[in-house]
């Protein structure tokens, strides 16, 4: 992208009806053009043709407008669809569509890379390259509804912020994105349907909850104690699961919001009955809605396992006798790589 031209998705409505007036535009203009970025998701000038190609000329000069394009999909046997994103810069991010009878929902991604290292994730072997700007997780979700459209005649429902990245290392952008994606000059999508899952930044949930945002929040929690839990995620070093309990509870005061937890069962790791015992002590300490428990997605880098189909049930009848709200996820788009945690390029 050219230093020297600013992107138009980053002007607010005012700022484009100041700079439209300045160059002796109509005022009605910067409408005009706002709803060809945002409702009709334009990814060019040219797109615009309402607008008189002077002034979309005008608009080439002086602006950039770089929208995300998909790079490639592929169409998972179960209806899942991963797609490939490319950015401006040629960075590349994967966002999925999972279909149900019920739900379309998309799974996008905040980062290119992640930081964090969890030992279990794909994204988490890849560096973190930088952050995606607001406009970008915005074109991710509005290409994902095109395909929701396009292969099931329904819009999206809900997103799920569990793709490539830690969304709360990204914050601003994160917010900004779903404050889009909710407005009405934007998709106008529902917050309550919204889930940003953190992998546990303490500090940025009690900040969630100073901002009162409206969306609900999932802690991929997959270890109930902080010494297995530091074994496969890093960042539990610098926060313990006595502070994520004390951040999830000032989150939940302030904003009422669901909260849930994400539980991926490793075979021999995390399955046991003490582990189980573990987890219903901190699910009790949280207003929690649900425990998520996920199957495990083998990924090239790492040794784990998942615990077969007796012992899994096992797991779950145990929490369900204890009062725990628990739901075993089957995943979804595993032949081509797009379940939870494989997410890595390999397209």
């Amino acid at each position: 992208m050219k230093s020297d031209k600013k992107n138009i998705r980053h002007f607010s409505l005012p700022q484009l009806q100041e700079y439209f007036s300045a160059i002796g535009e109509k005022a009605f203009r910067a409408k005009q053009v706002y709803e060809w970025l945002w409702l009709r998701h334009a990814s060019s000038f040219d797109a615009m043709t309402n607008i008189s190609k002077d002034l979309r000329q005008k608009l080439e000069e002086n602006f950039v407008l770089p929208a995300v394009q998909v790079d490639a999909t592929q169409h998972s046997n179960d209806g899942t669809i991963k797609s490939r994103f490319k950015l401006h810069d040629n960075h590349l991010v994967e966002g999925v569509l999972i279909p149900t009878e019920s739900r379309q929902t998309a799974c996008v991604s905040s980062q290119v890379g992640c930081s964090l290292s969890c030992k279990f994730c794909a994204t988490g072997y890849m560096a973190r390259k930088r952050n995606l700007d607001y406009d970008e997780i915005y074109d991710e979700v509005a290409l994902i509804n095109q395909q929701a459209m396009e292969s099931y005649g329904k819009k999206l429902s809900n997103i799920v912020f569990m793709g490539m990245g830690e969304p709360l290392l990204n914050y601003k952008n994160v917010l900004q994105a779903i404050e889009k994606i909710t407005s009405p000059d934007g998709l106008g999508m529902s917050p309550k349907r919204i889930t940003v899952s953190t992998a546990g930044v303490a500090k940025m949930i009690r900040q969630l909850g100073d901002d009162k945002v409206r969306f609900n929040l999932a802690l991929s929690l997959h270890a109930a104690n902080d010494k297995k839990r530091s074994e496969i995620m890093p960042i539990n070093d610098t926060n313990s699961l006595k502070e994520l309990i004390d951040a999830l509870n000032y989150f939940y005061k302030a904003t009422g919001n669901e909260i849930s937890f994400e539980y991926i069962l490793f075979d021999n790791f995390n399955d046991s009955k003490e582990d189980a015992d573990e987890l219903i002590k901190i699910y009790r300490q949280v207003p929690a809605d649900l425990v998520n428990i996920i199957e495990y997605n083998p990924i090239d880098n790492a040794t784990f396992r998942k615990p077969d189909a007796l012992k899994a049930e096992q797991f779950m009848e145990y929490l369900a006798k204890n009062r725990v709200n628990a739901r075993l996820r089957r995943s979804r788009g595993k032949d081509i790589d797009a379940a939870c945690g494989q997410l890595a390029n390999k397209g």
